[in-house]
């Protein structure tokens, strides 16, 4: 591998310049038809499905974060499932009619997207609102995190080379040079459109911008195990999602809660993976709160993507290899124990509880601490006990019986939109309650025509 074709020595375009550039590669699609806009939105996929091995390893060299193996497969199923959802849609022009209220809906372009995106996915982030705004006949340019610059330049330069096959304008992606938070600031000024993936400052940022932003808010999930289940089979899906890659997505499980009488046996159905290690005793524990949290509850940066062997180092304590997630048994629940926070690598906290409303009340507990907004995960045969988590738990997402890092973000197994974006509502201060999608990177007109036959109802059937 080579970064060959990352130019050397040419002058860095100014964030103005690059705006300015994004602006004329858009208008040049501004006629494209929906054939021409789904080819290069299927080529932005196709590069990170076809380089998949390469982009994964140089992600993990230049970021020092997660697991090569895991990002291969992030690479390979994002790309997938999002080119799956978007291809056959209809996102250019008149895009469909409201037969009952007479109304044409067109759709129109935003302009220039700015995209911030984190160092935890540095591929599929960028790939996945590149290929939102270009569904929508926009042109983005992306402010990669400083530690993944090389690869995000990298990655652009293969966009461009597939670009150039079909005869479109380069500069409808286009990355920032030398990022840094000014000009980070200064894109999100100038776009049309922010969309901010990262940490709570950034996205503040971004909604400061006096720009329209969609931005995300921190994760949290809480993992309840219901009775009566099976447990081995929860227990594997848990695993497998807090473990996928060293637990740096952020719709990883955070917890277990277990009812008292089946806490043992879901503690022995996690260990029977192979892949966890558990500690209950309280110095024990506490060594591993210190080796997370400073004293004012802020997690430390070393811990963030990293094994739970060098957790483990940090923390004092033996970690046998093979083992990929750590489980703590919390004191308290909320702001009670800060274990009780989102903590970015692959240690869960354990919790008791007595009743399902209990198991809520632990849930939304940790939430209000952290992570209101975003996703839990249960795991559960009772419709009603489903129902009300539904209901209760103040989450965007609610995933039942998947695990959860691998799911909340969409899958080929549940309806939720295929993204990299996961918006969490007033409650985490997003504009959107839901996955980001291509339609919330365009403009809807509305062509409002006259409705046949319709009658204006008497006052009292109006107001009976």
């Amino acid at each position: 591998m080579t970064n060959a074709a990352v130019e050397t020595g040419a002058p860095v375009e100014t964030v103005a310049e690059l705006v300015a550039q994004s602006r004329e590669a858009q208008a040049v699609i501004a006629g494209y038809s929906q054939e021409q806009v789904d080819a290069l939105v299927k080529v932005v996929g196709k590069v990170v499905f076809d380089n998949a091995e390469e982009l994964a390893r140089m992600a993990v060299d230049e970021s020092r974060l997660g697991v090569y193996e895991d990002k291969i497969l992030k690479n390979k199923g994002k790309s997938r499932t999002i080119w799956n959802n978007l291809k056959g849609v209809k996102s250019i022009g008149i895009i469909g009619h409201d037969e009952e209220k007479n109304l044409h809906l067109v759709a129109k372009p935003i302009g220039v997207v700015g995209a911030v995106t984190p160092c935890t996915n540095p591929v599929v982030t960028p790939m996945c609102n590149a290929m939102f705004a270009l569904k929508g006949g926009n042109a983005i340019v992306v402010a990669a995190h400083p530690s993944v610059q090389k690869m995000s330049e990298y990655l652009v330069s293969l966009w461009h080379a597939e670009f150039d096959k079909l005869g479109a304008p380069r500069n409808l992606i286009q990355v920032v040079k030398q990022g840094s938070i000014e000009k980070t600031n200064e894109l999100m000024k100038l776009a049309d459109v922010v969309v901010a993936t990262g940490g709570m400052a950034m996205v503040k940022a971004a909604y400061s911008s006096g720009k329209p932003s969609f931005g995300v808010g921190a994760g949290n999930v809480q993992c309840i195990f219901d009775r009566d289940i099976d447990f081995n089979a929860a227990a594997e899906k848990v695993v497998a999602g807090a473990a996928f890659d060293n637990g740096i997505i952020c719709s990883s499980e955070q917890s277990v809660i277990a009812h008292e009488d089946d806490y043992d046996t879901v503690i022995e159905a996690l260990l029977a993976t192979g892949k966890v290690a558990y500690f209950d005793n309280p110095e024990t524990v506490e060594q591993f709160r210190k080796a997370l949290y400073n004293e004012d509850g802020v997690m430390h940066r070393e811990v963030i993507g990293q094994s739970s062997q060098i957790i483990g180092q940090r923390a004092g304590v033996e970690i046998a290899d093979g083992v990929r997630v750590i489980l703590l048994k919390a004191e308290g629940i909320g702001r009670e124990d800060v274990l009780c926070k989102e903590k970015l690598c692959s240690v869960l906290s354990t919790f008791k509880y007595n009743t399902f409303d209990e198991a809520l009340h632990i849930a939304q507990s940790n939430l209000n601490y952290e992570g209101k907004g975003h996703s839990c995960s249960i795991h559960s045969d009772n419709e009603d006990h489903i129902k009300q988590a539904g209901l209760e738990l103040t989450v965007s997402r609610l995933v039942v019986n998947q695990p959860s890092s691998l799911s909340a973000g969409g899958s080929f197994f549940n309806g939720f939109a295929p993204t990299t974006t996961l918006g969490c509502g007033s409650w985490g201060n997003n504009s959107i309650s839901e996955n980001l999608d291509w339609k919330h990177m365009v403009n809807i007109s509305r062509v409002g025509l006259p409705i046949a036959d319709a009658v204006q109802p008497e006052d009292e059937v109006i107001w009976a």
